[in-house]
């Protein structure tokens, strides 16, 4: 009996709970404690991921960034990509970039690629309200590693995203103040690097769900200096996704955390982020009202002043933490 105690008191001492063996349920979980979590790839099927797996230091020391791939897509090509390249200055040239036009860079998450969900939703709606350039980042070479060599590739990942996106205006032309950059999950870091490598000059970047695991406290994480005005919508904040602010704007529909309106699995609220953005391009009717404090964020007690989420608005601008409800489906 005794030994059984101390068996039992051991087990509740455990940091590391055993994951939940139901795909996308990660009630398991605790930040900076647990070693096992749900991770979506990029359309939405979970995989379990060990967050103490070891790096794989032969691709990090690769070309790792070099490798990135820049689609641009235009009303012109709204579909198929035409394929620039970094110090190919005809490859820019024979496209249909315009440095008049506004400047969008989507960049996806981990396991996914150009052509995974984040991308032909928000590509669309981009192009659907307005005449612009969008670019989408594939970084698949990467981003398809365990999660834990992915995570660590990340800033080398948006400091060669942010010195393409200074070569591609000091050669092609453009305007900083025309520049919206977006990612989800570790797409939110990189694109908070390339921000912080083309010295804050972006005039917008968004966060959808920055990644939590391996994220908190991390110096190389999404920061309010990767652009003029950087915003955060957080959905599964706590789990797959960072809660606390780190934009000039943080928002936090439905409380900002598992489980989102319609969502039975964390998984499903950490993609949930570009949904709702995708849905406030489009569309503009996401309102937030600003909160006194995180915890009035957390229980959708805000009744402050009144900032619209998301939407593609290039000039925006706004400070603070702002709640919101929103529906459960297509256009919440």
């Amino acid at each position: 009996m005794k030994l059984l105690v101390i068996v039992c008191a051991l087990i509740a001492a455990c940091s590391c709970a055993p994951p939940s063996m139901i795909p996308g349920d990660n009630s398991h979980y605790v930040e900076g404690e647990s070693r096992y979590v749900w991770i979506p790839d990029g359309e939405g099927v979970p995989h379990l991921v060990d967050l103490e797996e070891p790096v794989d230091e032969d691709v990090l020391n690769g070309r790792n960034g070099a490798n990135n791939q820049y689609w641009l897509f235009t009303r012109r090509n709204p579909n198929n990509a035409q394929i620039l390249r970094n110090g190919n200055a005809g490859s820019v040239t024979s496209s249909n970039y315009d440095r008049n036009r506004p400047l969008k860079v989507i960049v996806h998450g981990w396991n996914s690629n150009g052509n995974s969900n984040i991308n032909p939703i928000i590509r669309s709606a981009f192009l659907a309200v307005q005449d612009c350039n969008v670019i989408v980042v594939d970084w698949r070479d990467l981003a398809n590693r365990n999660y834990v060599t992915a995570a660590n590739g990340v800033p080398g990942v948006g400091q060669f995203l942010g010195n393409f996106l200074v070569w591609l205006i000091n050669t092609a032309g453009g305007n900083w103040n025309n520049v919206h950059l977006v990612g989800f999950s570790l797409g939110a870091h990189v694109v908070g690097n390339a921000g912080r490598t083309a010295g804050g000059r972006p005039r917008r970047v968004t966060g959808l769900d920055p990644a939590g695991p391996r994220w908190g406290g991390n110096s190389n994480a999404l920061n309010r200096n990767a652009g003029g005005y950087v915003e955060c919508i957080h959905t599964d904040g706590g789990l797959l996704g960072i809660f606390d602010p780190i934009g000039n704007t943080d928002f936090y529909p439905n409380g900002g955390r598992n489980a989102q309106p319609g969502c039975w699995v964390s998984t499903c609220s950490h993609s949930r982020a570009y949904d709702l953005f995708a849905s406030t391009v489009r569309t503009n009717h996401l309102v937030g009202r600003r909160c006194n404090n995180l915890n009035e964020a957390r229980n959708v007690q805000c009744s402050g002043a009144t900032l619209n989420m998301g939407n593609g608005i290039i000039n925006k601008s706004g400070s603070g933490l702002y709640g919101l409800r929103t529906g459960d489906r297509w256009p919440y």
